[in-house]
């Protein structure tokens, strides 16, 4: 049995932040392989950049790291991207292994408001990342432990304040963003004129 690392999101772009937290959860969790699965058309966000670049800058990012793949069944997907649906997918595809889906404190937060939350929980345990404070991730996961009688455990990563609309922000103005997206991605996003409107 194979322990595995979800690692979803927009991705939009993906940046160092996104590849740190994965590591980190990797190494603290040992996980043998983290898949990191873009968005195909996330039902809470709208004018999102085309999938497939997504998809190709997250490829881009993660090449070289052997405890990282890539999935794209979410871009492939054309209707309404729901972490339940992906789960599902992953459970069929890899039966005999546990899943760990790793979200942020802020998606931990909005649990109850996602579509078919009991059933997410019954499929995977979830490792989450810090976006305010170690203490007030800490209460928001005793909170739910106790309200769904799950595995949601912490990551001990650091809290970052690196987000994918400050980097688009960056780029439209005209500011760098090195050192905060990998520089095969930064290519990437200059050879599409990405993220200029």
């Amino acid at each position: 049995m194979k322990r595995i690392g979800i690692m979803g999101g927009t991705f939009n772009p993906v940046h160092n932040a996104h590849l740190m937290i994965a590591e980190t959860a990797r190494g603290e969790y040992s996980l043998d392989n983290i898949i990191f699965i873009t968005g195909g058309n996330p039902p809470h966000k709208q004018g999102t950049l085309d999938a497939r670049h997504r998809f190709n800058m997250t490829r881009i990012a993660i090449d070289g790291n052997d405890g990282f793949s890539d999935d794209d069944f979410e871009v492939k997907n054309d209707k309404k991207s729901y972490s339940v649906n992906t789960l599902e997918y992953l459970k069929s595809k890899y039966p005999e292994d546990e899943l760990f889906f790793i979200i942020g404190e802020d998606s931990l937060e909005d649990l109850p408001k996602w579509y078919m939350p009991e059933k997410i929980l019954s499929m995977c345990s979830l490792l989450v990342f810090p976006r305010k404070s170690r203490e007030s991730l800490t209460e928001t996961i005793n909170e739910l432990r106790k309200r769904y009688n799950t595995d949601i455990f912490p990551i001990s990563a650091p809290v970052i304040g690196l987000s994918s609309t400050d980097i688009r922000d960056r780029i439209r103005t005209g500011k760098t963003v090195r050192y905060m997206v990998p520089d095969k991605v930064i290519e990437y996003i200059k050879l599409h004129d990405l993220y200029k409107d």
